[in-house]
């Protein structure tokens, strides 16, 4: 498995029992969610960046969104404490920061949508540093 998978897979345990949302934490996920599917999180890649960092390893940014979706009146308030609570999860769980050199939040974009029921997708996006060897992108 490369780092990349490894660390996606680590921001989607990390989140694991993130206020209001339960199991409901999805990787990469295409197919809509269900009205009682939500709340709920996506964990997705955006990016990963490469550059050599010395003679021996390859430094890499990844950029990854972690989506948070309701249903509800003022989806974005709903929100809220969700996507306050992925901060800190992210941002205090050893795996994740084991596995980078830095893990830095970047932006956050909320989309509101007029459903059958209001419903918002906020979506945090984070950059994670990490370095691998130049033969192998799993180390």
């Amino acid at each position: 498995m490369s780092k990349r998978e490894t660390i996606l897979a680590a921001v989607a345990t990390a989140l694991s029992g993130t206020v209001s949302v339960g199991s409901r934490i999805y990787r990469s996920r295409v197919e809509p969610l269900s009205r009682g599917e939500s709340p709920a999180i996506v964990v997705e890649p955006i990016s990963d960046i490469c550059t050599q960092d010395t003679f021996n390893t390859f430094e890499w940014i990844l950029t990854f969104k972690v989506s948070v979706i309701v249903r509800g009146n003022v989806p974005d308030q709903l929100a809220d404490p969700i996507v306050t609570d992925v901060h800190s999860k992210l941002k205090s769980n050893a795996t994740l920061l084991g596995l980078v050199v830095n893990l830095i939040p970047t932006n956050v974009t909320f989309e509101l949508i007029e459903a059958d029921q209001p419903a918002g997708i906020i979506s945090a996006e984070y950059s994670a540093q990490y370095r691998t060897s130049l033969n192998s992108i799993s180390s």
